[in-house]
């Protein structure tokens, strides 16, 4: 394998941004918030739940999703606070082997994009944080669109928006349901695992695409 490409279709790549470039997980800080791994679970199943959270990626306002939270679970009041106030502390940092695949595309002149379910309050907070977020010619952020994925209306967005032919494009995203979406719509869609595994899949594709088998 490979360790840069040189085809077509890896021309035009489409990240997703957290659990690919980012190191996002409220764990990080309900782990300081809670005096076992067991309670952890158990709050962000019962509690601050992943469909809770996707709420604010489809536009809701922090405030409002947590006072309707706290109305539900006061005894959990201060931990449901926590996850608004201290939303930083859930960033563990870039993923670095994925910025090192993000810089090499830039680098031979890959077009680079990125769609992501992220609460607009919170992506306008980390967006400064990363020096590589301003290789990407435009990103799509799901609080801005009131539209979260794998809905396919996002997807749509990002095309229109930006000129992009999806079957011109490489789709990056570590949640199957939305490579499912995007290999519905014609990208050429990799489920992320690790950045090895990632670069390996690049590697592929250009062979491919080199053999005509693309």
């Amino acid at each position: 394998m490979t360790s840069e490409w040189s085809g077509r279709r890896s021309d035009i790549v489409v990240f997703d941004l957290g659990g690919v470039l980012v190191d996002w997980n409220p764990r990080y800080l309900y782990r300081q918030l809670l005096p076992s791994d067991a309670e952890v679970e158990r709050f962000l199943a019962e509690v601050t739940t992943s469909a809770w959270n996707l709420e604010q990626d489809r536009g809701r306002p922090w405030s409002e999703a947590v006072e309707k939270l706290t109305a539900q679970y006061p005894e959990h009041a201060e931990l449901i606070a926590a996850y608004d106030a201290r939303w930083e502390e859930m960033i563990g940092g870039a993923i670095e082997g994925t910025v090192d695949i993000l810089r090499e595309l830039r680098d031979r002149g890959s077009r680079l994009y990125a769609l992501t379910n992220w609460s607009a309050e919170k992506f306008d907070l980390t967006y400064p944080r990363f020096e590589w977020m301003s290789w990407f010619e435009g990103i799509v952020v799901s609080g801005r669109e009131r539209l979260v994925k794998p809905d396919t209306r996002i997807f749509q967005v990002l095309f229109e928006r930006y000129g992009i032919e999806p079957s011109s494009a490489v789709y990056i995203d570590d949640n199957p349901p939305n490579v499912d979406a995007a290999r519905g719509l014609g990208m050429t869609a990799l489920r992320f695992t690790d950045p090895d595994a990632l670069r390996a899949e690049l590697s592929m594709i250009d062979e491919a695409e080199h053999e005509g088998r693309y």
